[in-house]
């Protein structure tokens, strides 16, 4: 649920500094940018601190080599996209290797949730909520790819 309120709230307090007259701000789409780049700060800080890195690797599918480097990778993309977002330039780009990651990522979702596994001691958000929740985010991810 934190990175869905990491969205929202982003978004809307980016969205109010723009209103305010914030110039870089003002329009939903970089409001957009903003929302899902605290997003990913907030995700990608999970795959480095303590028991939350534990239980990300737990979720890695068990055929895949190497959960340990695929958290830590994951986690390095996620925090170098949210830093994308943030500029113009790279915007666009890095909104579409975000949606792409999210997609390949989907399928540790799945396996955790097949699998019981908890994330922070709490089972893990069933499959149903969480396909829900990945729609849109990577329809957000869309939006801003292929936004104005």
């Amino acid at each position: 649920m934190a990175p869905l309120i990491a969205l929202i709230v982003g978004t809307t307090l980016a969205r109010l500094t723009g209103l305010a007259g914030v110039t870089a701000l003002d329009g939903w789409h970089p409001a957009l940018r903003v929302g899902l780049a605290l997003m990913f700060v907030v995700t990608g800080i999970a795959h480095f601190v303590g028991r939350r890195r534990a239980d990300l690797i737990a979720m890695v599918p068990p055929q895949l080599p190497r959960p340990d480097l695929l958290v830590t990778l994951t986690g390095v993309l996620e925090l170098a996209g949210a830093a994308g977002l943030l500029i113009p330039a790279t915007a666009r780009l890095a909104a579409a290797g975000l949606g792409l990651l999210m997609v390949v990522m989907f399928p540790a979702n799945v396996s955790a949730v097949r699998r019981g596994l908890t994330l922070a001691g709490r089972p893990v958000t069933p499959l149903g909520r969480r396909t829900v929740l990945q729609l849109v985010f990577v329809a957000t991810a869309a939006v801003i790819s292929f936004g104005p």
